[in-house]
Order: structure tokens, then C-alpha cells, then sequence
């Protein structure tokens, strides 16, 4: 766990302020050891100016390896914009407001906000800016929500919002390090996200919880957090993500906030940014020579282009959507009709398709890579009387059966592309999908969060899965000295 510290300006009285609230100036001269272990601050300073004691605060925690907030990024961000604030995308934050809002000004502390209205969008807010007071300003528009968002100091606040901000950070103290004399030690604390609601999620909770008792073996505290609730995703050591994947969703962001503060992270950000779109790995695994499927990437429509994928392709063909996962995204043309059909559709969501040969095996083979070395293998069999193992218009025959084997029954082939294939992602934890034809392999695609289910890809292992993937874990947090 991490010591908390707030530190506020020379001249702010330390009355009514957490007992664990100390001076600019205090920080400055009692904290300057390199890499001081779990140190948190908090910094309330007034950062309006740039090279004030504020920014200097969190410049000087940074070079000290201190988890800061506001960090200096977030600090420039704010300040480049001054009185006029920072403007989110209404996009971003569309249905977030249960109902309609007022052109009030709102103080946001430590993602928290008094109306209970505003949670989501506070939080939101907080994700994306990273400070510990924000003032936050929301009106209504043709588009949704504007919110402008500025940089406060204690010494701006009025004495209810004063009064507000105290408790927030008197409770987020009382959190951040009295909790941690109660019961089993632990040296480190793991977030691992996941959504109640997902109808397919990566991890079902039996395996949740033999992740978080695999990780009590090896002296991580891990715990299941929503996206709602990861405020201070600083109070945490490492994030692993148990939540199907997107690049255009709070998933991505979280794993870029969390690789920013420093926090061991998996799925990575760039490995999801290169799993979830096909194109890259399409494009990636031709240029290192990757054994897959013959695949093309399309623009447009027209007759020339449905001439050259039914020369170069025949029929059946696949097409599939950049981003998608689960089977998602994947569509089957049975002749030149139904390809126009699709495309025309397509072409709505997506500037870029892809082409690609349709191969049907009675199995596709999964293989779990983790930082470059195989951990588990399964045969995922396909749905029945469906062409994927996956049938998302049927609910009483979902998805097929499967076998769960030794990697040391899989065919070599077969896990040499897998690795082949994970190397090109990065050094994260991977599922291969790879179709066998007369021994050769032929890589479909490489998810970032693959399903381990209990029961499924633990069938063989056992909890030696979980405890290998929560190694991994520690052997990083080691590596970084947390």
C-alpha cells in the first residue's frame, strides 16, 4: 500500500486538513530520497502559475518516483487553457446524465461531486484529467453535455465546497493507508476490471476468484473493480483487465491512465490497440511473415472490387470489421449478391473492410501465450450447424464444445505461429486463434484478453494457470520496484 501525503501551500492553514497534510516546503526538504518507496502525493498546491511551488511539487514528486496528482502533464493541460478551461467531447460523455443539468458550476474532488447526478460524469471528467480539485461547469447542447472544466486550489473554494473537499479527502486518507494494518499484509494491490453485465465476459466469476486467490500466494492484494469505481486507479499497483476490450471505450483509456502512472498493466494499451483492429495485424503479420489466411483489405464497393474478390477469393468469402471480438464482426458472403448486400452495410461502420478466405475446419485451435511462452491450448469446436464457434443468433447453441490440452499435444506447427503471431502483439497475455489444415497453420487472429474460463482453458492446469498469470504479475512489479 502507499503512504498518502497531501501537500498544500506555505501559507494554507493545516486546520481542519488530513492529519497526513504537510507544506510545499516540508516536501521539498524532507522527501528528496530517489525512489522512497510507496509514496503518494496529493498535491494542493495552487498550480495556476507555471514554475510555482504547485508545478514544482509535482515536477520534484515525479523525478522522485512518487505517484503525483495532478501529474505535470495534467497540470500543463489544465493551465494552457487558463480561464476558458477544457471542453470534453460530448460524445465521450453521452448518457452519462440521468437527467437534464444545470449551467452550475460543480467542485469535483478526487473524482467525487456532492450531487449524486453528476457521479458519472465526475468521474468521467476525473479519468480524464487526473487532478484532485477540478471545477467543473456543465450546460446543455444540441449535441449533449458541454463541460468545461478548470483548475482549482483550496484557497479558491467557497467554505460548503470547502467543507465538501475536506471530507472527500479525510475518507480518501482514512482508505489509502488505514486500511492496510488490518488483516494478511499484502506488498502489492491489484485492480482487475471486470463488467457485471458483459453477457460474454473474458473470465466468469469461479475464475475471478481463483485469480484473486492466486495472487494472495504470492503477496497481491487483488480486488474486482467496475470502471465506475476506478477513481484512483493510483491506489493500486497493477490493473489486469477482465473485460472484453475496445479501442473506443473506457477499457483502452483506463489501460493508458494506468501505463502513465506507472502501474503494471495487462492487457497493455498498445496491445490492445493492435489486437482490436484486424488491419494492423493483417498488415503486421505480412510483414513478418506470419502463416495466415490470404486476406485483403477494401475501400469501397464497386463492381471492380466485387470482380477481384470473387477472382482472388471464390465463394463462400469472409468479411470482417476492423475492430470486433468474440466472432463479432465476422460475416459469411455466399455468393456475389449477398457480398454486395454486405458491403453496402459495412461501408456504413467502417472505412476499411476486410477480405479474407473462408477455410472450415471442425475446430479452431486457442493458444494462451503469455510473455512469449505458451501456458495453455484448446480446441474450440464450432457452434452447431454454424460455420464459427461462436453463433450470436442463437441462444440454446451458442458456441460449440471444446477440448483443453498439454501444450506439449499441440502440434508444433501450431505453436510456432502461435508464438510468431503473439511477437508481432507484444509481451502480454494473448490467445492465438489459429486454423490446422494438412499440418500446415494458419493464424486467424490474436486477442489480447483471451477467455479463461473455469472449467475451459483451466482444464488441464488447473490453478497452475491462475498462478502463472499472477507471476507474471509479481515478476513485473518486482522488476519495477514497486
Amino acid at each position: 500500500m502507499y503512504k498518502t501525503l497531501f501537500v498544500v501551500d506555505d501559507d494554507v492553514s493545516l486546520s481542519g486538513l488530513p492529519a497526513n497534510t504537510l507544506t510545499f516546503e516540508t516536501y521539498l526538504r524532507d522527501y528528496p530520497k530517489l525512489g522512497e518507496p510507496k509514496i503518494r502525493i496529493i498535491n494542493l498546491c495552487d498550480t495556476e502559475r507555471y514554475l510555482s511551488k504547485g508545478y514544482y511539487c509535482s515536477l520534484l514528486a515525479e523525478a522522485r518516483q512518487h505517484q503525483v496528482l495532478p501529474s505535470v502533464k495534467v497540470i500543463n493541460a489544465l493551465r494552457s487553457r487558463g480561464s476558458s478551461g477544457l471542453w470534453l467531447s460530448s460524445a465521450l460523455l453521452a448518457g452519462l446524465a440521468e437527467e437534464p443539468v444545470s449551467a452550475d458550476s460543480h467542485i469535483i474532488c478526487m473524482g467525487m461531486v456532492e450531487d449524486p447526478r453528476l457521479k458519472k460524469i465526475a468521474s468521467k471528467a476525473f479519468q480524464q484529467f487526473p487532478a484532485p480539485l477540478l471545477e467543473m461547469t456543465l450546460s446543455a447542447s444540441e449535441s449533449g453535455i458541454d463541460i468545461r472544466l478548470i483548475r482549482c486550489s483550496l484557497s479558491s473554494l467557497s467554505t460548503e465546497q470547502l467543507s465538501f473537499a475536506l471530507g472527500v479527502m479525510d475518507e480518501y486518507a482514512r482508505i489509502s493507508w488505514h486500511k492496510k494494518g488490518a488483516g494478511k499484509k499484502y506488498r502489492w494491490d491489484l485492480a482487475i476490471l471486470v463488467d457485471p453485465q458483459e453477457k460474454v465476459p473474458p473470465s466468469d466469476k469461479r475464475a475471478i476468484g481463483r485469480f484473486v486467490k492466486a495472487a494472495e500466494k504470492f503477496g497481491i492484494r487483488a480486488q474486482t473493480v467496475t470502471a465506475d469505481e476506478l477513481n484512483h486507479l493510483n491506489q493500486f499497483d497493477g490493473l489486469f483487465i477482465r473485460e472484453t476490450t475496445a479501442i473506443d471505450h473506457h477499457t483502452y483509456r483506463l489501460a493508458c491512465e494506468a501505463e502513465e502512472n506507472g502501474l503494471v498493466v495487462l492487457d497493455d494499451p498498445s496491445s490492445i490497440l493492435r489486437c482490436c483492429n484486424k488491419v494492423y495485424l493483417h498488415d503486421a503479420f505480412n510483414y513478418k511473415k506470419v502463416p495466415s489466411l490470404k486476406t485483403q483489405v477494401i475501400t469501397e464497393a464497386s463492381e471492380g472490387t466485387l470482380d477481384s474478390i470473387a477472382a482472388e477469393f471464390g465463394f463462400p468469402v469472409v468479411l470482417k470489421l476492423p475492430e470486433g471480438s468474440f466472432s463479432k464482426g465476422v460475416f459469411k458472403a455466399e455468393n456475389r449478391e449477398a457480398l454486395k448486400t454486405l458491403l453496402d452495410q459495412l461501408f456504413q461502420e467502417s472505412a476499411l473492410l476486410l477480405v479474407q478466405e473462408y477455410m472450415f475446419t471442425d475446430y479452431d485451435w486457442r493458444i494462451g501465450v503469455l510473455n512469449g511462452r505458451t501456458i495453455y491450448a484448446c480446441r474450440y469446436h464450432m457452434a452447431r450447424n454454424h460455420w464459427q464457434i461462436y453463433n450470436h443468433g442463437s441462444k440454446r447453441n451458442f458456441s460449440g464444445g471444446f477440448d483443453t490440452l498439454a501444450t506439449f499435444e499441440v502440434p508444433r506447427v501450431v505453436l510456432d505461429a502461435a508464438l510468431k503471431a503473439a511477437a508481432v502483439v507484444g509481451d502480454g497475455l494473448y490467445g492465438i486463434d489459429i486454423k490446422e489444415v494438412d499440418k500446415c497453420a494458419y493464424v486467424i487472429e490474436v486477442n489480447d484478453n483471451p477467455s479463461i474460463d473455469s472449467g475451459v482453458e483451466d482444464l488441464y492446469l488447473g490453478e497452475e494457470l491462475y498462478m502463472q498469470i499472477m507471476y507474471e504479475f509479481l515478476r513485473r512489479f518486482e522488476l519495477r520496484g514497486r
